[in-house]
């Protein structure tokens, strides 16, 4: 169990102090820094919805369901007898992730986000439409982490 915390103290700790740089450095310096042109940016942003800014729910219900997902992903990590490091890092991940955008949540109001793959823009059926929203640490986490449950379920939970 201690893998499963320190992997989630260190994603969460990791999305806060980038979150604080680009805080720093892109809202109040008012920059945009381009690390490969026409493909990766680093740009600040707020979203106060979810995935792809997606906002279903008012602030609070976000932030209500993201300290409910957490809460839920500990209790069954604690619940489960599986000790295996894919099960508990895949977990952790996710956990470490939500916690980051839980603070943010509580904190700010809003999620900082700041990556941003730069790969199309265009016009889809008429809508305006950007391949790729911009992110930040606590999402590749979330995404990191659902992605191994997925593509090790066998490993992670054993045979069905």
């Amino acid at each position: 169990m201690a893998l499963f915390y320190l992997i989630a103290v260190a994603a969460a700790l990791l999305d806060r102090v980038t979150k604080l740089l680009a805080i720093h450095y892109l809202r109040d310096g008012g920059v945009t820094v381009v690390i490969a042109p026409e493909w990766l940016k680093l740009t600040y942003a707020e979203n106060l919805g979810i995935a792809f800014s997606m906002r279903f729910l008012p602030p609070a219900g976000l932030l209500l369901l993201t300290l409910a997902i957490s809460v839920g992903v500990v209790w069954y990590v604690v619940k489960s007898n599986n000790r295996s490091p894919l099960f508990l890092t895949a977990f952790a991940l996710i956990l470490g992730g939500g916690v980051g955008n839980l603070l943010d949540r509580v904190m700010l109001g809003h999620v900082v986000d700041f990556i941003y793959f730069d790969l199309y823009h265009g016009v889809l059926f008429g809508v305006p439409l950007d391949l790729w929203p911009v992110f930040n640490v606590a999402d590749s986490c979330i995404t990191i982490g659902a992605c191994m449950l997925v593509l090790f379920h066998e490993k992670i939970f054993g045979k069905a």
